[in-house]
């Protein structure tokens, strides 16, 4: 029976375009095109192409060398002994497959929004979505957990320097004897400082930080190797392949570097040819210095003795040597290097956050540009003070954690993202190309996804949280507020 109120059909004529259900629209897809074609715009200004394929690498190697070495060796050699450096090997085996990836689609969308942006042109707007929190979680936590390291060897280096150390209420969060992490909170304001100055400037900053922390690493082999005993490699798996793999996992959140290297695809001079070099040859650099740099602590300390200290290298320099002079200076060394990581961290959870605001998902806010900087100065400061107060009031350990989850989950998402757009844009150019696809994709992806049940249950009970806090601000806030959106209507 017709509706006696709707208006006659013509036969000729076609009927309007229903609009998209709630799946579609959950699955819409934003065009590698118009991604790129966006690159640098935000609210008010643009960000400004600055960096060269040295800048690209040192952010690399920045965000990366470090993190593992001088913070979190104390936390992962207790779980794995002696073969914390398989652990090493393992992270290192799993952060290259995902670093193939994206190197790919750094290539091939040289957008700031890293893996969000990737998985937004293959997978659609709510797994960017998810993929975008991840690394919120991702930056936001690292940069946090590595502050806190930061204290510690502060601590370490007025002790040997002037004798006295900052009091137990004011550099440990509550939980490790202290109520508030004055020294993290530090760190955090300083990078801050740099990146409102601008992207090159940062990038000079941060190059002189590298060189440093390479310097100390190389130092501490140099001497940490004369108390070398290989007894101390006896019972080399004490805790079996559950602990080594449980140590990877923890370890994992160092190799997070190549990606912050993809978040400054619009503000690289030549982003789809320095990209993916600047992603690989960084990660070659670091997995060899982390390798190395672990077997020469756990060899001249007995790994019973890596009591959750995350000022370990410079505690052993000073046992070889028996003087307070080297492992000051490690710690001196540290102090710099370690403020590097926080430094370039920070810069690409801004950017990915530019990135999700440009597209609706979160407030406008997170994309004004000062036109002065070039920088998103607004953005900056709200991430910053976040960070700063989450590692002056949270245990390392559970931080840490925290990010590896986080980093698995999303670089899992840009092993299938990769894949993905293989077989639905074929004819794409690309500048670089996973070799062995979808095989050494899927190793990639595998790797991610065992990590990730190598993780205490509180950490995947954090997660869910977290995620579940994400789907609830999307659902409330973005999927009414994308810019896809109005292309539907």
């Amino acid at each position: 029976m017709l509706d006696q109120g709707a208006p006659p059909q013509n036969p000729g004529q076609t009927a309007a375009p229903s609009s998209p259900g709630v799946g579609a629209r959950l699955m819409r897809r934003k065009p590698v095109e118009r991604l790129v074609a966006e690159g640098g715009q935000g609210e008010g200004g643009s960000l400004r192409r600055t960096l060269g394929l040295w800048q690209l690498t040192m952010i690399s190697i920045g965000a990366t060398l470090g993190t593992g070495i001088f913070v979190v060796l104390g936390e992962a050699v207790p779980k794995a002994g002696p073969a914390v450096t398989l652990s090493f090997v393992i992270a290192g085996l799993t952060a290259l497959f995902s670093a193939l990836s994206y190197a790919e689609l750094a290539g091939t969308i040289p957008v700031s929004g890293s893996s969000y942006s990737y998985a937004y042109a293959t997978m659609g707007e709510l797994i960017a979505w998810v993929c975008g929190w991840c690394l919120v979680l991702e930056y936001g936590v690292s940069v946090a957990a590595v502050a806190v390291g930061w204290g510690e060897y502060l601590n370490e280096l007025l002790d040997g320097t002037i004798g006295v150390t900052i009091p137990a209420a004011l550099s440990a969060p509550p939980g490790d004897g202290g109520v508030f992490n004055l020294p993290a909170l530090i760190v955090v304001l300083l990078a801050m400082a740099f990146l409102l100055g601008g992207a090159r400037e940062s990038a000079r900053a941060n190059t002189v930080m590298v060189i440093v922390k390479i310097g100390a690493l190389v130092l501490f082999c140099a001497i940490g190797v004369q108390g070398f005993r290989s007894g101390n490699y006896e019972n080399f798996m004490p805790l079996g392949m559950a602990g080594v793999s449980a140590a990877g996992a923890t370890l994992f959140f160092s190799y997070i570097g190549f990606d912050a290297a993809s978040t400054a695809g619009e503000e690289a001079k030549n982003a789809q040819r320095d990209l993916p070099r600047a992603i690989m040859l960084s990660l070659v650099i670091v997995t060899a210095l982390y390798v190395l740099v672990a077997a020469v602590a756990v060899g001249a300390k007995p790994w019973r003795n890596f009591t959750d200290s995350e000022a370990a290298l410079a505690q052993i320099m000073r046992e070889v040597t028996g003087q307070t002079f080297w492992g000051t200076l490690l710690a001196f060394c540290a102090v710099i290097a370690i403020a590097s990581v926080v430094l370039t961290v920070l810069y690409g959870q801004t950017r990915i956050l530019f990135a999700m605001s440009r597209d609706g998902l979160v407030p406008k806010v997170f994309a004004k540009v000062h036109p002065k900087t070039g920088t998103p100065r607004a953005n900056t400061l709200i991430v910053s003070l976040f960070c700063g107060v989450l590692a002056a009031a949270i245990p390392l350990g559970q931080l840490a954690d925290a990010t590896s989850i986080g980093t698995l989950f999303a670089f899992a998402l840009v092993n299938v993202a990769v894949v993905v757009l293989r077989r639905t844009r074929p004819d794409m150019p690309r500048t670089f190309r996973v070799p062995l696809s979808p095989v050494l994709p899927a190793l990639g992806f595998g790797f991610c996804v065992w990590m990730m049940g190598s993780l205490s249950t509180v950490t995947w009970v954090v997660f869910g949280v977290w995620m579940a806090a994400g789907l609830v601000f999307y659902f409330v806030y973005g999927y009414r507020r994308s810019r896809l959106a109005p292309s539907e209507k």
